[in-house]
């Protein structure tokens, strides 16, 4: 076994070749996640630098819209932000245990006769899925959209009662 420096200026164990080492069965799993990682950092940083050094990962996220969500008890709160996508392009989707958020929104006006240097503003499109803690009653479900910003109300089927905490003195 030999000691050395990797990257971060860490000393790591590096065992000699033909040497067997014994190993936990996640560090497979965890030496493959790295591997992709670094390649898919790799093919972002080839093909959208202008994503920034985290690569495609920020360039997904400016593309994905920013969710609050808010138990307060009785009834969540949700709250989406959408600018530029009309009402009727949005379709929600709920079930007892979650909601499903999606839309598409399409420029439909074509302009020709341009010479397009860029054109990132063409539309959008994104779906947003998540699963919530308690059951929801999916008759009883509010949104409201204003300002690009759309706002969910979802009661819950069976409120838990809210636990408070209680202090403990120490003996």
């Amino acid at each position: 076994m030999s000691i050395r420096k990797n990257k971060e200026n860490k000393m790591i164990e590096q065992p000699k070749k033909g040497e067997l080492t014994a190993r936990r069965p996640y560090d497979l799993w965890r030496d493959m996640d790295s591997l992709f990682d670094s390649f898919r950092t790799g093919f972002d940083d080839l093909f959208w630098p202008w994503a920034g050094s985290t690569g495609l990962t920020s360039y997904a996220q400016g593309r994905t819209p920013a969710m609050d969500i808010v138990d307060m008890g009785d009834h969540y709160e949700m709250r989406l932000e959408v600018p530029g996508i009309p009402k009727d392009k949005i379709d929600i989707q709920v079930n007892q245990n979650g909601i499903e958020i999606k839309a598409e929104c399409e420029d439909e006006k074509q302009e020709k006769g341009k010479n397009w240097l860029r054109r990132e503003c063409s539309g959008t499109s994104f779906y947003r899925s998540v699963e919530l803690p308690e059951e929801l009653q999916t008759d009883h479900i509010d949104a409201e959209l204003q300002d690009g910003v759309l706002f969910l109300n979802l009661p819950k089927l069976e409120p838990k009662p809210e636990q408070k905490a209680k202090k403990v003195k120490i003996k």
